[in-house]
């Protein structure tokens, strides 16, 4: 029967059409000899030609009928209130030409085989629709995917309707908190307590479960993701509201669980009033605009309106992505922002203040900075050229531009650095705290402050990205060690979060964020391994899906990153920042310092450049060798040429 159904649907438009008025043909006939048989309770109709003669009057007038009101344009496997209506319409029609043309052709029939006639029209054409419908439907299935929505709200609902519509996923069941849905039938399926997961997944051999609550709260979903994730079936979640409402996204999105909601973490909003001090009808610069945190810093700062958006990137492309980015949003709310693509490196010093003053820059945020420890650990001058030189060569073209504000993007690894890039931006901060002094001192008029903070998910080197590839890949995943730790914040929190600070700098300061609970990076690995419907191989479970390796942590990487130096906090009016009293460097004595190190790093002097390292008020604490790889060569060439002359010596 299913291979009969299976053939018809694959048949053309016009063999459907001609099969389904056949079809009606017989249900038209069978109604009217069947109305005449019951209501006279003999077959002697049959043998009347005048009956016959009824009949070839009101059967071509019916299939006429239904044609006309469009009931054999409609696709079966949709057949709805429109189909419907033209069959009650069309019946309706059938009826009274029934009664009428019994009447002048003089052919007797009872008074109430009409009704009867209707009736058995609309069961059987009807009915059959139902049918054929139900028919398709269940071959349909048999080609998707089962899944359980989890939320028999009206988001869970539309997700319903489209995935029906779809080719890949059919809905076995709701799952929903709310005690009075539970026992209904949604759209044909059943809506049940979280209890009842268990029986749909083993029943219809459920392998997705889709979140839809796009209006819950994250610590709400976080809660969620812990019950699932006991589970062995792959999670997956729609877009959230404010996305579907500004039309990023649709309902029907499925996508990948985000880390945000398993961190549980609800963002604040921001304070309109500190968002728009520095920006709106502002010049404003970002340094390092193509970067993950510089890019998004762009987002946010072209939402408050600044009269000039100046990006000031090194990386043609990613200058060009978030430039094309960038215009299509001005463009498409038709704002009145102008937005300047400046290509330029921040340790070129004249580059950066002929630039800030031909645009009249009022606010900068230097986002510009090497932040991949290796990396940097591997190419350590270009590293402090780069975090340290960059910064003050920055800071002082803003004060020689009278830039009102310089916003400095820090990070957690500044704090007791045990590498190289850490110690590079713990010296970037004293820069500027330097530079502030000048400014108390009525020197200059220029505010100085910096933001700090840890990961933020996405970013480039996230390892949710990476984890991500490597589960796909079916594994192994790879971490450093199994008890590391970090803090983590979305991106576009955190960029909120450093135009509000900024907004609240006097000079000098150093501005801290509330980065919540710091995350074990081997938990967050196992939750995604779970989410997606895995379980982690260990020696525990030898069967497992996805194995987590430990390499062994990286060239100055440390097992937990700190926010701050030492106790000396400060709370702010605002519940996400914090402001803390480091450590500084007068002034005089890091004009020494930079002096120094300038010379060090011009000839590649890389036991001094470390020296000069941990003799500056950073807490450097390097926990490994100099891992230069230039250096390392040298060092390498100059040994084996020892050798050698040892060798021709002896």
């Amino acid at each position: 029967m299913d291979s009969f159904f299976s053939s018809l649907l694959n048949s053309s438009r016009s063999k459907k059409r001609l099969f389904t008025l056949l079809i009606d043909s017989t249900f038209i006939i069978s109604a009217f000899w069947l109305a005449l048989i019951v209501r006279l309770d003999s077959f002697q109709p049959l043998f009347e030609f005048n009956n016959w003669l009824l009949l070839s009057f009101v059967l071509p007038v019916s299939l006429f009928v239904f044609a006309y009101l469009g009931l054999y344009r409609a696709v079966l496997r949709y057949v709805g209130t429109h189909a419907v209506g033209a069959i009650v319409i069309g019946t309706i029609i059938s009826t009274v030409m029934l009664v009428v043309a019994s009447f002048f052709t003089h052919v007797s029939i009872p008074r109430t085989m009409p009704l009867i006639y209707a009736w058995l029209l609309i069961l059987s054409v009807g009915g059959s629709r139902i049918v054929v419908r139900a028919m398709v439907g269940r071959i349909a299935t048999m080609n998707k995917t089962p899944v359980v929505i989890y939320g028999a709200g009206s988001a869970g609902r539309q997700l319903a309707t489209a995935l029906r519509a779809g080719e890949d996923y059919y809905v076995s069941g709701f799952i929903d908190d709310d005690e009075s849905k539970h026992g209904a039938i949604l759209q044909g399926v059943p809506v049940v307590a979280f209890k009842g997961i268990y029986k749909l997944i083993e029943r219809n051999q459920v392998e997705k479960v889709l979140l839809a609550m796009p209006s819950a709260s994250r610590s709400r979903r976080k809660e969620i993701l812990a019950h699932l994730e006991k589970l062995s079936v792959e999670v997956m979640t729609i877009p959230g509201m404010v996305d579907v409402v500004e039309g990023n996204a649709t309902l029907d999105e499925i996508k990948d669980v985000e880390i945000e909601d398993l961190l549980g973490r609800d963002p604040v909003d921001p304070k309109l009033e500190l968002m728009d001090a520095n920006i709106k009808n502002k010049a404003v610069m970002v340094t390092g605009a193509g970067g993950s945190i510089g890019s998004e810093l762009c987002r946010q700062i072209i939402k408050h309106e600044p009269a000039k958006l100046v990006l000031f990137e090194l990386t043609e492309f990613a200058l060009y992505s978030i430039e094309k980015e960038l215009s299509e949003v001005i463009n498409a709310r038709g704002l009145n922002i102008e937005l300047v693509p400046i290509m330029g490196s921040v340790q070129h010093i004249n580059r950066l203040e002929t630039c800030m003053i031909a645009f009249g820059v009022n606010t900068v945020y230097h986002a510009a900075a090497y932040k991949h420890v290796p990396l940097v650990e591997h190419n350590v001058v270009e590293g402090v050229r780069n975090n340290v030189f960059g910064t003050y060569y920055s800071a002082k073209a803003a004060i020689n531009a009278n830039v009102e504000t310089f916003v400095l993007i820090s990070t957690d690894k500044a704090v007791r650095p045990t590498n190289v890039m850490g110690a590079t931006k713990r010296m970037a901060e004293l820069c500027l705290q330097g530079l502030a002094q000048d400014k108390d001192k009525g020197k200059h008029r220029t505010r100085f402050c910096m933001v700090r903070f840890g990961n933020v998910l996405g970013s480039s080197g996230s390892v949710v990205p990476l984890f991500r590839r490597q589960i796909k890949d079916g594994g192994p995943i790879t971490l450093t060690h199994p008890d590391i730790t970090r803090y983590f914040m979305t991106i576009p929190e955190a960029a909120q979060l450093v135009i509000q600070a900024g907004a609240m700098g006097k000079g000098g300061d150093v501005f801290v964020l509330d980065m919540g609970e710091s995350i074990k990076i081997k938990d967050l690995a196992t939750k995604m391994v779970h989410l997606s419907g895995l379980e982690v191989k260990s020696e525990g479970n030898p069967h497992g899906d996805i194995e987590i390796q430990c390499t062994g942590l990286r060239p100055g990487e440390k097992l937990y990153e700190e926010l701050l130096i030492g106790d000396n906090v400060e709370k702010t009016n605002h519940e996400r920042i914090m402001t803390a009293n480091e450590v500084m460097l007068p002034l005089p004595e890091l004009k020494v310092f930079l002096e120094a190190l300038d010379k060090e790093c011009h000839v590649f002097n890389h036991e001094m450049i470390r020296q000069l390292l941990l003799d500056a008020p950073t807490g450097f604490n390097p926990t490994d060798g100099i891992c230069d790889l230039v250096w390392n060569a040298k060092q390498l060439q100059l040994e084996l040429l020892q050798d050698e002359k040892v060798i021709r010596f002896n």
